[in-house]
């Protein structure tokens, strides 16, 4: 994943450097609400990409576990260490309706090709609704102590890898690494599929706003 202007921390991409300034972070990591140490994606949630994720998640193809945790792998960059990959944990219901955790079946696969052991240490207690079409305040109540750490004495001072399939707002990320770091994790860092691309909708207006101008002949 490459954007020009990106949160030093959360690598979140704007379209500008005025939502950094004047330290590089975005304003959800200065104010700490974020809680992670950074988040790293292989892409933005669109394309070949998003279709594999729905592939994999939604109709149960659990074989591409193995090619998109390489993906994963990837998006780590070069002298990172973790002590231990904690999964993304479902809700019990939700995960029996499904199936599966498609989180469990990625950390396996980047388990297997770093060495780090993978542990479930992070329990989702509350069956939260979808998180889509919520805002982003709204994303972060919905959320709010919907997970617990599991084992407190194998979290103290570890580094973590937290593991989803995609980012959106980082709300659910933001809620669990709360979780881990209340439990005693030193570092906790986010790895995903993809996040999705936050900057399309102003890019979209702009698109629109410049295509009317020319319509018109401003300009011109």
């Amino acid at each position: 994943m490459v954007a020009e202007f990106a949160c030093a921390q959360c690598h979140t991409p704007f379209l500008n450097d005025a939502p950094l300034r004047p330290n590089g972070l975005c304003a959800l990591c200065r104010s700490g609400i974020a809680m992670y140490q950074a988040v790293y994606s292989y892409g933005f949630y669109e394309g070949p990409l998003r279709q594999l994720v729905h592939l994999f998640k939604y109709q149960g193809i659990s074989a591409l576990s193995e090619p998109l945790g390489q993906l994963l792998v990837a998006a780590l960059p070069r002298g990172e260490r973790f002590d231990v990959i904690v999964p993304l944990p479902l809700h019990w219901w939700r995960r029996y309706r499904r199936g599966f955790n498609q989180a469990a079946l990625l950390a396996k696969a980047v388990s297997r090709a770093t060495g780090w052991p993978v542990r479930p240490l992070l329990r989702r207690v509350k069956n939260t609704p979808a998180q889509a079409g919520l805002t982003r305040s709204a994303r972060r109540r919905n959320v709010a102590g919907a997970f617990r750490a599991a084992d407190a004495e194998q979290l103290r001072g570890k580094r973590v890898l937290l593991i989803d399939d995609v980012l959106t707002t980082g709300a659910t990320a933001a809620a669990a690494t709360a979780a881990l770091r209340r439990a005693g994790a030193a570092r906790v860092a986010v790895l995903t599929l993809a996040r999705v691309d936050r900057r399309q909708p102003a890019l979209a207006l702009q698109t629109n706003a410049v295509a009317q101008l020319a319509a018109r002949g401003v300009g011109a």
